[in-house]
């Protein structure tokens, strides 16, 4: 039978790249984004005209729950709910507004919490799913000028965890993928003297794709269901 995921943040970057793996693994989609969803709207017509399953993209932001309550109304079955919408936040603590702290906050860590609660009913009906929290490596070591997404990304590696013990005897798995350095649009701020810089501390000595980090979100997506709990590195061997 046709499987089912819903993927936020889906217009551009690890979230389209999934959008893209899944939908070439047979899956139909409800894909989210907050800015871009005449691209959105495009890129779901592709999918479905190039892979025959269904698509429907919905513009919301998923830090506010009443959009993320109208985006599960559209959804009545649901096999795999990957987390993927996420902003940063580059700066001194000290010069960051609070609007901007719990902006990241409700961005990062909120949306898990609302799709994660309005999931959970729907995974229980059929006693299996899988949650997938799109993390990142300053989640486990923290990094200078990113105190705010450091701090949000290791309170969704803990949010994993602590869900996954929740929601295992239910036939539920939560993992989370923490991203080293990927070739995104949220790596635009940096120049080409700082890329070279990271790429140089990078063992692979190169810049992860979305396109990897897709397919170890599918790969975890159809993990053994013994596999939960787990902060799933991906970052070239950085850190």
């Amino acid at each position: 039978m046709t499987k089912t995921a819903l993927i936020t943040g889906a217009s551009r970057g690890i979230g389209k790249a999934t959008a893209l793996c899944f939908a070439q693994a047979g899956y139909d989609l409800f894909l989210t984004c907050r800015n871009h969803i005449t691209e959105l709207q495009k890129f779901t017509q592709e999918l479905e005209d190039e892979y025959g399953v269904r698509c429907l993209a919905v513009k919301a932001d998923m830090g506010n729950f009443d959009d993320v309550s109208r985006v599960f109304g559209y959804i009545t079955d649901l096999d795999v709910l990957v987390n993927n919408a996420g902003i940063a936040h580059i700066g001194l603590l000290s010069d960051m507004s609070v609007e901007d702290w719990h902006k990241i906050m409700h961005t990062n860590l909120d949306s898990c919490f609302y799709t994660s609660k309005l999931a959970i009913p729907l995974l229980l009906k059929k006693h299996k799913g899988k949650i997938i929290n799109i993390s990142s490596v300053w989640g486990n070591v923290g990094a200078s000028m990113e105190v705010a997404y450091s701090a949000s990304k290791g309170a969704v590696n803990s949010f994993t965890k602590a869900l996954a013990k929740e929601l295992a005897p239910s036939n539920i798995q939560v993992n989370a993928i923490a991203c080293g350095v990927i070739d995104t649009d949220m790596n635009g701020h940096l120049s080409k003297e700082d890329m070279d810089s990271l790429r140089a501390e990078i063992p692979a000595d190169r810049i992860g794709t979305p396109e990897e980090v897709a397919e170890l979100v599918l790969q975890t997506a159809q993990a053994p269901t013994y596999m939960t709990g787990q902060i799933i590195t991906i970052d070239g061997g950085w850190c």
